[in-house]
């Protein structure tokens, strides 16, 4: 490992601890580096335009991110939310199993928990503190929970990201994180029914069962949204970049002449905000992709897989550390940094050890997700702090048993990989 290198690490630790965003802060340190080893600086360019320009598959980031942004900007989010509410809404915890649900819907349409946090969560935080049974703190904590599945249904921005460092399969990731994300939301759940027991939170004035049909067909075009986009991927019609294609001009038809509900001024809006948030990201992984030029230039990856084979780790024991290392880091670092420049280090060894990169993709994601409400540097609390106004330590004090069931969620995949890969199998996927 060169001065070179420990130069390049150092300064991005001390430009991102002084609070420059992280993308900055990797590109300057790869700069070091390339200044320090004697490389031209103008390969840094050319490192980052190749990356972004040579990769088809990245241009499903801004098309995903488009038509969420369509989604949360019309009545679709409020014909969906009625629809989990006849649905759910009479439990015991009610409003918090809304929650749960509207996330599990959302996360077939948007791929990003942000976008699920701040476009429909922000409305149902505002519903379950109205009601008067659940604090703001609570109805906070439950959002931010549940929008960590939205990564992990298709469709999924970081699992292309994912898919983009590790040459997988998207369809196949995309099939993977179906039942894990069902389960998050079946553990959450159950989180919620034992919490408003052990509370005594008040039942929900819930519509009557017989309003079910009507807000369904309602809400069924929206609905249609994730099979038309695994129907495309899994059918042999679109590729996975054609599928967002499909997604955000599904989305803009749906606003536009089913629902009729979003003006010529607020799509100008939506395609502004979602070159802003394209741009955020591109910036992450051209930053990324110069970072990584290091770390091959350095040998890394190959040093670190031959020093886990020489340690003579089980499988499971490797799937084990890692992510109690990505949970770790999760705390400091957001989700596109570490599946861009962290879980890359780890791939060879995963070829090395036979470990299934279309499980351990899942895996990692669904860790990295958890990450974003992992205090301090939980992404999803700072979001929703900042569109609700709900003060951040209220939010932590009731993320923890979410928290504590998501981690046992991902316990589960890590011990029981058919829980990511039965689905993929059953597609046609050989290990």
């Amino acid at each position: 490992m060169s001065f070179a290198f420990l130069l390049c690490i150092g300064v991005v630790l001390v430009v991102a601890g002084i609070g420059v965003p992280i993308a900055y802060a990797v590109i300057v340190g790869s700069l070091s580096y390339l200044f320090v080893s004697g490389e031209s600086v103008g390969l840094a360019g050319k490192l980052m335009m190749d990356g972004l320009y040579g990769s088809f598959i990245l241009l499903a980031v801004p098309l995903f991110i488009v038509a969420a942004n369509i989604m949360n900007a019309g009545t679709i989010s409020d014909r969906l939310l009625q629809f989990c509410i006849v649905l759910v809404g009479r439990f015991r915890g009610g409003m918090g199993h809304v929650n749960v649900v509207a996330s599990l819907i959302f996360s077939g349409m948007s791929g990003s928990a942000v976008a699920d946090a701040a476009g429909i969560g922000k409305i149902i935080i505002e519903m379950m503190t109205r009601t008067g049974h659940y604090t703001r703190g609570y109805a906070a904590a439950i959002t931010a929970a549940s929008a960590t599945i939205g990564p992990i249904i298709p469709p999924s921005i970081p699992m292309v990201l994912y898919a983009l460092v590790s040459s997988t399969s998207i369809g196949y990731l995309f099939l993977g994180g179906i039942i894990p994300g069902l389960f998050m939301g079946a553990v959450l759940m159950a989180m919620n029914y034992i919490i408003a027991r052990k509370r005594n939170f008040g039942l929900e004035d819930a519509p009557p069962l017989r309003e079910l049909p009507r807000n369904t067909l309602q809400a069924f075009p929206a609905l249609l949204m994730p099979a038309i986009l695994l129907y495309g991927i899994y059918g042999g019609v679109t590729t996975p970049t054609e599928a967002a294609a499909v997604a955000a001009f599904y989305a803009l038809l749906l606003a536009v002449f089913i629902y009729r509900s979003l003006r010529l001024r607020v799509f100008m809006e939506i395609l502004i905000d979602s070159a802003r948030s394209s741009a955020a990201v591109g910036l992450i992984i051209g930053s990324a992709l110069i970072l990584n030029y290091v770390v091959a230039a350095e040998n890394i990856p190959n040093l670190l897989a031959e020093y886990l084979n020489n340690l003579d780790v089980s499988p499971l024991m490797f799937l084990l550390g890692v992510n109690l290392l990505l949970l770790l880091l999760g705390c400091l670092l957001d989700a596109t940094t570490i599946i861009l420049v962290i879980i890359p280090l780890f791939l060879p060894a995963c070829r090395e050890l036979g470990i299934d990169l279309v499980h351990f993709g899942v895996v990692a994601i669904v860790n990295t997700m958890i990450g974003l409400i992992t205090p301090p540097y939980g992404v999803l609390l700072f979001v929703l702090t900042a569109v609700t106004g709900i003060p951040l330590n209220e939010i932590i004090r009731e993320i923890w048993l979410f928290l504590g069931a998501l981690i046992v969620a991902l316990l589960a995949m890590i011990l029981f990989p058919d829980i990511v890969l039965w689905l993929p199998k059953y597609f046609g996927y050989a290990g």
